[in-house]
């Protein structure tokens, strides 16, 4: 779904945009230094569907080089490049939390809830079998869901019965506390010593509307230039949210676990980059509607996953650049 040039898209400069920082220089993605550094590990990458879209531009930047064997299950998809040994794997995990449909207190049953103080028990299992993890999450506390802290009730997105009385957490503040229950569960668990990277918020570019009420990317071509940029004002308040998490997180568990986690901050950045949405291009379907209706209506989007090859490439270089950093600190370390 991802696959701007192939489900139609003409224009190509949003391939060859490269975000470049200012106080120091991000090499290309280097498919063999990759399976080099990683050779006989596992790199997961747990989260949503952006999440997905993440380990997807990674495996195509591996498959330059090699096939890899598809060794998935239901639980978990898993990718085997074989002359390295090196495992992809991908955990969805909506809001990496404990969810669950059962009837809880006043809450009935078919509404999501979560446990914001319990992580989602599936990453906690399956975290020792990895040496470096991606996390990120966000756009599903956008969703219909209960927010439960301490087995009470506190909040809810889309739901709340009791219009008199004040929620205690919106989904905002659930988002914050959900990451720094994630991140404090995967720092102290007991057999897990890898790399944890937070990949933080990742910026939509609806414009006129959200999702589902006619938002449009339709058209846009190049990057927002630089002091062009309108802040999204959910974007900065989420990614505010997340960074305090991860903060505190950071704060409540020991120096040497502390090491292991890093927050590759990808949202002022990629703010600029609303040309690299599938937009219309979301489907091989040759009878898709790209362009707007007669009456201004435009076709069916998505302006907040990737095209590939596209800005989210990017991101695969800086998780590179992070495991590169790890795998000398352990050298000089050890």
């Amino acid at each position: 779904m991802q696959n701007c040039q192939g489900n139609g898209r003409s224009d190509k400069g949003y391939e060859n945009w490269r975000w470049k920082p200012s106080q120091c220089d991000l090499p290309r993605f280097d498919a063999k230094k990759f399976l080099e550094l990683m050779r006989g590990k596992t790199l997961a990458f747990i989260g949503d569907s952006v999440a997905r879209n993440q380990m997807e531009s990674m495996l195509c930047l591996l498959w330059q080089i090699e096939t890899p064997v598809n060794r998935g299950s239901r639980k978990m998809q898993r990718w085997l490049f074989k002359s390295s040994s090196v495992m992809i794997a991908r955990i969805w995990s909506s809001w990496l939390v404990h969810q669950f449909n059962e009837k809880f207190d006043y809450a009935p049953e078919g509404v999501t809830k979560l446990k914001l103080d319990l992580p989602d028990e599936r990453i906690i299992e399956a975290l020792p079998k990895f040496d470096v993890v991606v996390l990120s999450s966000g756009h599903w506390f956008a969703k219909q869901s209960v927010y439960i802290l301490n087995d009470e009730i506190v909040g809810g997105q889309l739901w709340w019965p009791d219009k008199s009385k004040p929620m205690k957490v919106n989904n905002v503040e659930a988002f914050g506390i959900s990451v720094e229950t994630i991140l404090k569960s995967v720092a102290t668990h007991p057999n897990y010593t890898g790399l944890t990277i937070v990949r933080t918020w990742s910026p939509d570019h609806y414009e006129g509307g959200a999702w589902n009420t006619g938002g449009s990317c339709t058209g846009k071509e190049e990057p927002i230039l630089p002091g062009k940029l309108v802040k999204n004002g959910f974007t900065e308040v989420m990614h505010e949210k997340q960074a305090t998490g991860f903060n505190r997180a950071v704060e409540g568990v020991s120096e040497s676990s502390k090491v292991k986690l890093k927050l590759m901050d990808i949202t002022e950045a990629f703010g600029y980059r609303h040309d690299g949405h599938p937009g219309p291009y979301r489907s091989p379907d040759p009878n898709k509607i790209t362009k707007r209706g007669p009456d201004g209506r435009p076709p069916p989007q998505d302006c907040l996953h990737w095209c590939m090859p596209g800005p989210v490439d990017t991101w695969n270089e800086m998780v590179l650049e992070l495991i590169r950093r790890d795998v000398e600190g352990r050298k000089r370390n050890s």
